[in-house]
C-alpha cells in the first residue's frame, strides 16, 4: 500500500472505517439469509458450522476487498478535493488566486440567496514592494508577500474573500458590510500591517500598504467594484501612501 492511502485525512478514515463495517455486516446479514433460505428448501435446516462459515467467509473474504475499495473511493474524493484547493490558491500567499477570487466574489453578486446586496470591495497594495526586491532579493520579498497575506486574513472574518490579484496587490471582499464597518475592517488591515516584525537581514524595514475600496448596498457587477476600487487606490498612493480611501452610499471619501 502506498504512503498515500495513509495521507488521508482523519475523517476520512473514520469514513473508510465506519462504512467498511456497514457493508461487511450488510454481506454477513445477506449471507445468513440467503444460505438459511436455500438450506431450509434443499434439506432440513442449516447446522452450526453452516451458521459459523456462512458469517465468516463474507467477513474473511469481503471484508478486506470491501476496505480496500472504500479506501480507495476517499482516496480519489481527498485527491479530488487537494487538486481543487491547488486550482484555486496562490502557491505563494494561500489566499485565492486571481481566477478563483473573481468567480468566488462574482458568484456572490450574482446570487445574493435573496439577502440585501451589501458589503466592500478593497484592493490592497504594498506601498514601494520594488525596493524590498532590489535591496534585499525576492527571497525576502516572497517572506513580505507571506507576511502582508497572513495580516490581512487575520484581520477579516472567516466569510470574507481574499484573493492576490497581482504581484503585490490584494483583493479583499467584505460580504454583508456597511460603509462604516469596512472602513474599521481597512484600518485594522493597514495597522496590522504597519506592526509587522520584517528584519531582512536583520535591517528592520516597516511595511505598509494603501487601500482602496468601494462599498455598495445594491447589486454590483466585479467589474465596475474593482475599477472604482483601484481608482481609489491610486488616490491613495498619490496622496502619500500608507492610506485608506473608501467611497460608497453611506461613506465620504476617507484617508
Amino acid at each position: 500500500m502506498s504512503r498515500w492511502a495513509f495521507e488521508l485525512p482523519d475523517h476520512a478514515w473514520r469514513t473508510v472505517w465506519r462504512w467498511s463495517a456497514l457493508i461487511t455486516l450488510a454481506s454477513i446479514l445477506a449471507s445468513l439469509g440467503l444460505t438459511g433460505v436455500i438450506m431450509h428448501t434443499l434439506s432440513d435446516g442449516m447446522s452450526t458450522a453452516g451458521w459459523v462459515v456462512s458469517a465468516t467467509m463474507p467477513a474473511l473474504v469481503g471484508g478486506p476487498l470491501i476496505f480496500f475499495m472504500v479506501m480507495r473511493e476517499q482516496q480519489l474524493r481527498h485527491a479530488n478535493q487537494q487538486l481543487r484547493i491547488l486550482a484555486s490558491t496562490d502557491g505563494l500567499t494561500a489566499c485565492l488566486n486571481r481566477r478563483a477570487f473573481t468567480h468566488s466574489v462574482t458568484n456572490h453578486l450574482t446570487w445574493s440567496g435573496g439577502d440585501p446586496a451589501q458589503g466592500a470591495f478593497l484592493v490592497i497594495d504594498a506601498d514601494d514592494f520594488k525596493s524590498i526586491n532590489d535591496h534585499f532579493g525576492h527571497d525576502h520579498g516572497d517572506e513580505a508577500l507571506r507576511s502582508i497575506a497572513g495580516a490581512i486574513k487575520a484581520s477579516v472574518r472567516p466569510h470574507d474573500l481574499v484573493g492576490r490579484i497581482g504581484g503585490e496587490e490584494f483583493g479583499v471582499f467584505l460580504v454583508g458590510v456597511s460603509g462604516s464597518h469596512a472602513l474599521v475592517i481597512a484600518e485594522r488591515i493597514r495597522t496590522s500591517i504597519n506592526h509587522l516584525a520584517f528584519a531582512p537581514e536583520g535591517d528592520a524595514r516597516r511595511l505598509s500598504v494603501s487601500i482602496g475600496g468601494a462599498v455598495f448596498d445594491r447589486p454590483a457587477p466585479f467589474a465596475a467594484l474593482y475599477r472604482k476600487a483601484d481608482e481609489l487606490l491610486y488616490k491613495a498612493k498619490q496622496s502619500g501612501r500608507d492610506r485608506v480611501f473608501l467611497d460608497g452610499p453611506d461613506l465620504l471619501q476617507t484617508a
